[in-house]
């Protein structure tokens, strides 16, 4: 394994971050027909090839060293019984085929093919109880404003606060 390895990890310090701007749900990411044109012409200078065999529901990809022989493979497994908007089933299959040998081949070869955001995200806020309760009170007053519904049933309603429900009692 070791002309494997060493040509390997030649490769992985000579391929570039593959990166075109395919738009996905949200994301950029590259695809397969831009990763293939970057890495095949650097695998083959580092003796190196690969496969993706379909096996079932799963895809098996092969990284093997074209002198000695020698490889290593990954097996991943495609999710079945998905649904696409607008897609038949069959279409819905090669799309995750397309997926996942694309992602698949990424990680038994170490390439950075799209942009990782999965960090640099901004979390929203979940709202305070604090500021839930003001929340629910200011709707609990203009209901009162409007007239539909008595004291009793926007406490009820609004699971206010003692404080609150003594505030909506001054205001009628």
């Amino acid at each position: 394994m070791k002309n494997l390895y060493k040509s390997l990890a030649a490769f992985q310090q000579e391929v570039p971050a593959i990166h075109q701007g395919t738009k996905g749900y949200g994301y950029t990411y590259a695809d397969l027909k831009t990763i293939f044109k970057v890495i095949n012409p650097i695998l083959a200078k580092h003796s190196l090839g690969f496969t993706q065999l379909l096996d079932g529901v799963n895809i098996k990809t092969v990284i093997f060293h074209t002198t000695s022989g020698e490889s290593i493979e990954s097996v991943t497994e495609i999710p079945q019984e998905i649904t696409l908007k607008g897609m038949n089933t069959f279409q819905v299959n090669g799309s995750g085929i397309t997926y996942y040998r694309r992602y698949s081949l990424s990680a038994i070869l170490g390439l950075v093919t799209d942009v990782d955001s999965d960090a640099t995200r901004e979390e929203k806020q979940k709202p305070t109880k604090a500021a839930l309760n003001k929340e629910r009170f200011l709707k609990a007053i203009e209901a009162i404003k409007t007239g539909d519904f008595t004291i009793e049933q926007l406490q009820a309603k609004y699971a206010l606060t003692e404080n609150q429900n003594n505030q909506l009692n001054q205001l009628t």
